[in-house]
């Protein structure tokens, strides 16, 4: 038998690497989701470490206590992006989220008293983390709980 000339190997070669494999990359809908820069990565990263930290009204050490604009401002801070230290400021002073619905990273914002704003970080298209003044720790929900929904008022980023 003759061994295979250099040509034929060449064709073996080129279609084992186009033509796809049996594995999945999986769905759209499953990456979604997941954060698109480095940056949002680091942001929200950052964030879900402080789940199960103490709420603490202008907190600001991480793993001790915390308030929802003290865990916004050390988030972001991880991934070297200043924000101000107060929700109503970070409100002010992001970028409007409008042409499309909050991402991973983006900042939620909610009004839940005569002039008291909660903020709140996404991590996903539904799921925020934020400091919970009621159930005193930093903690996950969604953003489609009709009590979310009800107080919502606008997103807003601070990131690319």
């Amino acid at each position: 038998m003759r061994p295979l000339s250099p040509l034929v190997w060449l064709g073996f070669v080129g279609v084992a690497l186009f033509t796809p494999g049996c594995s999945s990359m999986g769905s759209r809908d499953e990456y979604a989701g997941l954060p698109r820069t480095r940056e949002r990565q680091e942001v929200v990263t950052a964030a879900l470490a402080q789940v199960g930290t103490p709420y603490v009204y202008g907190g600001m050490v991480p793993g001790e206590g915390l308030d929802c604009s003290g865990l916004a401002q050390l988030a972001h801070l991880a991934a070297g992006v200043r924000i101000p230290r107060v929700s109503s400021e970070q409100r002010r002073a992001a970028v409007r989220v409008v042409a499309r619905s909050p991402g991973p990273g983006d900042l939620v914002f909610f009004r839940i008293g005569p002039g008291q704003y909660h903020v709140g970080l996404m991590i996903d298209g539904d799921r925020f983390v934020h400091a919970s003044t009621s159930k005193g720790q930093v903690l996950v929900s969604r953003l489609s709980t009709p009590y979310w929904q009800g107080h919502y008022r606008g997103a807003g980023s601070y990131l690319n």
